[in-house]
C-alpha cells in the first residue's frame, strides 16, 4: 500500500465516520436555471468512497444528471459535511434489488422490477467537513475568534480528498 493509498483510505475512514447514521442526505443538482436540492435517502450501505441514491427516470433529478452530471451532496448530524463529484446513474437491477426494502416500495409504489428505476452513483472526490461534535474543539474557535488569536489550529473545518 502507497503513502497515497493510506492517505485516502484516512479520509475515507473521516468521512465514513462523519455521515455515518444520517439517513437523509440533500443532493444539490444543476438545471438550466441554475441549482437545486433535494432530499435523498443514502442507501445503507458502509462508505468506501462512493455514495448511492435511488431514483425513477421520469424525474427531474434524472433529466438534470443526465445534461449536468455535477452534483454536490451535503449531510448535517453532528458534523456538516459537502461532498461534491460527477454524479454516474447507474442501471443494474442487481444493484437495486441489493439495496431495495419495503420502505422504497410503499413510497414509490412500485416494485425492484420497475425498469424505470435508477441508481445515482456518486464516486466522491473531495469532501469538505466542519466537525462540531467535540464542543471543545468549537468553544476554542470561537475564543480564537474573538480575542483574535490565530495561533491554535482547532481542525473544525477540513477539506480531504478521496480521488486516487
Amino acid at each position: 500500500m502507497t503513502n497515497t493509498d493510506e492517505l485516502d483510505q484516512d479520509a475515507i475512514e473521516t468521512v465514513r465516520k462523519l455521515i455515518k447514521g444520517i439517513d437523509i442526505a440533500m443532493l444539490t443538482s444543476v438545471t438550466e436555471q441554475g441549482l437545486v436540492s433535494r432530499p435523498m435517502k443514502t442507501q445503507e450501505v458502509e462508505f468506501d468512497g462512493d455514495l448511492w441514491f435511488l431514483t425513477m427516470k421520469d424525474t427531474n433529478v434524472y433529466g438534470e444528471l443526465v445534461r449536468y452530471p455535477n452534483v454536490n451532496i451535503a449531510y448535517v448530524g453532528k458534523s456538516y459535511v459537502s461532498i461534491r463529484r460527477k454524479a454516474e446513474l447507474v442501471d443494474s437491477r442487481d444493484k437495486i434489488k441489493d439495496y431495495w426494502n419495503i420502505a422504497y416500495e410503499k413510497m414509490l409504489n412500485t416494485t425492484s422490477d420497475d425498469p424505470n428505476l435508477i441508481l445515482i452513483k456518486v464516486k466522491t472526490e473531495t469532501a469538505e467537513y466542519w466537525d462540531m461534535g467535540s464542543w471543545t474543539k468549537v468553544v476554542k474557535q470561537l475564543i480564537n475568534k474573538i480575542t483574535g488569536n490565530k495561533s491554535e489550529h482547532t481542525d473544525i473545518n477540513q477539506v480531504v480528498d478521496l480521488s486516487n
